[in-house]
């Protein structure tokens, strides 16, 4: 195939739907691999086992590859989106009178666009709030002391804000204790969700990924001619239950429990 007829391919309408089913089915992917790392934001640990998570995705160097190919990824998803929102209104001036279910498309579908829109926005902003403050920003440091011998944790301690250290995390063994100095990420998710209206904003955005993914994962295993009807109702539940229910629903608890537990 010439570069002419495979840029053509991918500038058809069959292309352009391929192009948003692979990028959106790699971020459902980050997304499961997401929601596990941040389930560490419940552990009874002060919050080290999540700023050891943080770490782990901000210096390894086959994470960090991943992450930059998400970044393309998720640009690549936003701009397809928009194009064929902007080409689908073109083409139908004319809204639908009413909702039918037989004669018009589900509303997930018809306003992919809208929910598309305010998940980007979501995105900038968690973008800038937790992953830009952390690497470019002046993110607090705590110390925790550890028994070797039972593993309790015996001390969390915050190193103030004029502690600087040449690296995220150092670990050191003394005695009969273990101690971590790590860059607190917990400690700032934990400030942001005192605020109210993050944690509503957190939680209507979630709704938002909810009916993205709802609609979106089906319909990305149709674009990719993988719709048949012996996996259909497989593809159905698993969109349903694990990526329009327990991956927002997990999600949208983070910050439901810190608000409620501070």
């Amino acid at each position: 195939m010439s570069s002419n007829n495979f840029l053509s391919l991918f500038s058809s309408s069959i292309g352009k739907k391929v192009i948003m089913a692979v990028t959106g089915l790699f971020i459902c992917l980050f997304l499961v691999v997401h929601v596990a790392g941040n389930f560490q934001l419940f552990k009874a640990d002060s919050g080290l086992a999540f700023n050891k998570y943080a770490v782990l995705m901000t210096t390894n160097p086959f994470i960090k590859t991943i992450s930059y190919i998400l970044y393309l990824t998720i640009i690549i998803h936003a701009i397809r989106g928009l194009m064929i929102e902007f080409e689908n209104r073109k083409a139908r001036p004319v809204r639908y009178a009413k909702y039918d279910g037989n004669a018009n498309s589900k509303w997930a579908s018809r306003n992919m666009g809208i929910l598309g829109t305010i998940l980007l926005v979501f995105i900038v902003v968690h973008m800038h709030d937790f992953w830009y403050n952390y690497k470019f920003g002046h993110t607090p440091y705590t110390l925790y002391k550890t028994e070797l011998a039972t593993g309790k944790m015996t001390e969390a301690k915050d190193m103030g804000p004029d502690f600087k250290m040449g690296s995220k995390m150092e670990e050191m063994l003394a005695g009969d204790y273990k101690y971590v100095i790590v860059k607190d990420l917990y400690k700032e998710v934990k400030e942001e969700f005192k605020q109210l209206w993050w944690v509503l904003f957190y939680v209507v955005c979630m709704g938002a990924v909810s009916f993205h993914l709802y609609h979106g994962f089906r319909s990305g295993f149709q674009s990719l001619g993988l719709n048949n009807r012996r996996y259909n109702n497989i593809f159905q539940s698993i969109g349903t239950w694990i990526f329009a229910i327990i991956i927002p629903a997990s999600f949208a608890a983070m910050p439901l429990y810190f608000y409620f537990n501070q």
